[in-house]
């Protein structure tokens, strides 16, 4: 009799134990995602497409509560918080922590892009292709990259090079050595900042892709923009997971993000070219005016800011990096 006690006792603890473990298991995983974009831009409504997706194809086995305009935490700061945690996924503009990402850092070099689609597939092949260490403390979900960022004034029209020389330009990362370059004053501040200080004038222009125009409003606070192709920057975007939380998610869970990832890679490149076409219709609606530069102007710019590529390489050559094989990497690809 006693036996059979103890046999059952056992029984019944083996199953409490499995049941728990089963339990835990099967726990759906429960992240946030942090994004600095306003909730009616296109590259918002894609986060939050993503988002509904994994929970979608995972059967809510992966579920996601989506932060959209800084609430969470503010764009300079996501990728750490992605880290320590404090988000679990998060996306933005890795040049808004100049010098973090040296090896990225090139695909926002003045190399004369001329869309989104262009700008996203360089970004990616970047990626996989150099396996950049400086993202080891995350998970790397995906990166996308904007259209031409091309000079927008608040009043004066830019013809020139010359016309450039004093003009205080908000930019970031390599943009602003682009600005700088070309005889501006760079403001380097983030794109939430940018409508105020042009709106009262504490910046007399931006550079910036034309969707920036609808997509932040800024068509309403400038009225001129040069097609200044010939030195067309791009800005890269990352989406990145915490590493914790990542392995916490069920194989077959994971295999199916990664595949949706590539699905939207294609997506945050083609809504870059399509936010781009909206940007110019709201840009001119507006009154804005297009300046094109002739071939000899265009060739002036690409000459002056030459020295921002030798700049980079041998700034990332003390990190133990080649930064002119990623150029050459990037030149090729981009044919």
């Amino acid at each position: 009799m006693k036996n059979k006690l103890s046999f059952s006792l056992l029984a019944a603890i083996v199953c409490f134990v499995f049941t728990l473990g089963f339990s835990q298991t099967a726990t759906s995983a429960e992240l946030s995602y942090a994004n600095f974009f306003p909730p009616t831009h296109i590259q918002s409504k894609l986060a939050e497409e993503w988002c509904n997706e994994v929970g979608k194809r995972t059967n809510g086995d992966v579920t996601i509560k989506y932060f959209f305009g800084g609430t969470l935490v503010k764009a300079p700061q996501t990728y750490d918080a992605v880290v320590t945690g404090l988000a679990d996924i998060g996306m933005t503009v890795l040049a808004y922590t100049k010098g973090r990402f040296p090896v990225m850092e090139a695909v926002d070099l003045p190399l004369g892009y001329s869309s989104g689609v262009q700008a996203t597939k360089v970004a990616n092949a970047v990626l996989n292709k150099f396996n950049p260490k400086e993202f080891n403390d995350t998970q790397v979900m995906f990166v996308h990259a904007h259209g031409p960022g091309l000079f927008h004034t608040r009043k004066t029209a830019i013809k020139n090079i010359g016309d450039l020389k004093g003009l205080k330009i908000r930019s970031t990362g390599n943009s602003a050595l682009v600005a700088k370059a070309l005889g501006a004053t760079p403001v380097p501040k983030s794109m939430r900042e940018s409508y105020q200080m042009l709106q009262k004038g504490v910046t007399d222009g931006s550079v910036h892709p034309l969707e920036s125009n609808k997509g932040w409003k800024l068509g309403e606070v400038v009225h001129n923009v040069v097609e200044s192709y010939s030195v067309a920057y791009t800005t890269c975007f990352g989406v990145w997971m915490n590493k914790d939380k990542w392995s916490k998610i069920s194989p077959k869970s994971q295999k199916i993000i990664l595949a949706l990832n590539k699905e939207f890679i294609v997506k945050h490149g083609e809504a870059w070219d399509s936010s781009d076409e909206a940007g110019l219709a709201f840009f001119k609606k507006q009154g804005g005016k297009i300046t094109s530069l002739s071939d000899a102007e265009s060739a002036k710019w690409a000459k002056a800011v030459k020295p921002v590529f030798t700049k980079y390489a041998e700034k990332v050559k003390t990190k133990g990096i080649d930064g002119q094989k990623v150029i050459d990497f990037i030149k090729k690809t981009m044919k």
